[in-house]
């Protein structure tokens, strides 16, 4: 069964994870190989200006296979190298395909998040979740740590009290306390969640394309660049965005108090 279903919305593509019999869980071995695939296959296509992530069933993701770590199958099987090259390949290449997505990604998180599959949803640019949603980071619970990068992640999205606090007492937050540590950007009900997230995108996907691609960009480096860094990297991308046809086409509507048509040129 293919993991993720893709469905166009317009501008805006949706993936669902479909896994729902085991609540989502991730990484199978092949896992790695179809977010690579879903990312490259979006940077490459101008027309697809946002991409929204959900999970099918009750839960966004569940994370890591308890039933394979106990049999020592799949991505836990063999020595500690093999086991470290797994994640290489695995793992570290769906957060490595997700943090490199050009356009911006919506996570609608539609229940439990946990582990990888909370790190997945704080890659996302935006989170909006039910209020069904609960997050958690629990590897030291299972006696392992964070291997998919959420030791980088994580201080960044919540602060480094916050996220010491999740990854050492492998507490569960809910959707409301997840709002309250600035994990999500907001809570709806249930029934409300993909049209928010959708509606969301739309907003998104109704920017000049080529702007929105470089400044979702500048925001990834603005993490670890200087602000001289970011400044010349800045000017560059204003050069190139000040020559297209969709800033004439932003600065007329403006001007004439109508909804910009921007085209991708």
């Amino acid at each position: 069964m293919t993991l993720i279903h893709k469905h166009r919305h317009g501008p805006v593509e949706l993936w669902t994870l479909e896994r729902a019999d085991r609540l989502n869980a991730l990484p199978d071995p092949e896992d790695g190989e179809a977010f690579a695939a879903a990312c490259e296959a979006v940077n490459a296509d101008r027309s697809v200006r946002c991409v929204v992530l959900t999970g099918a069933g009750r839960a966004f993701s569940a994370g890591g296979d308890l039933k394979a770590m106990r049999e020592r199958r799949d991505l836990f099987h063999g020595t500690g190298a093999d086991i470290r090259d797994s994640y290489r390949r695995v793992v570290h290449r769906i957060v490595r395909s997700l943090y490199g997505l050009e356009v911006p990604l919506v996570a609608a998180v539609n229940g439990p998040a946990m582990g990888l599959g909370c790190d997945i949803a704080g890659l996302a640019d935006i989170r909006i979740a039910s209020e069904a949603a609960s997050f958690g980071v629990p590897f030291l619970k299972l006696g392992i740590l964070p291997g998919d990068g959420g030791a980088w992640l994580m201080p960044r999205n919540v602060g480094y009290a916050r996220a010491a606090e999740m990854l050492f007492t492998a507490r569960t937050l809910d959707a409301q306390t997840a709002l309250e540590w600035g994990l999500i950007n907001r809570v709806v009900p249930a029934g409300q969640l993909m049209d928010e997230a959708l509606k969301t995108a739309a907003e998104i996907a109704a920017q000049a394309p080529h702007a929105l691609r470089m400044t979702k960009a500048l925001l990834r480096q603005g993490r670890d660049a200087t602000f001289d860094q970011i400044l010349e990297m800045t000017a560059s991308m204003q050069a190139l965005a000040h020559l297209t046809d969709d800033h004439a086409e932003g600065v007329s509507a403006v001007l004439e108090k109508r909804p910009a048509d921007f085209t991708g040129r």
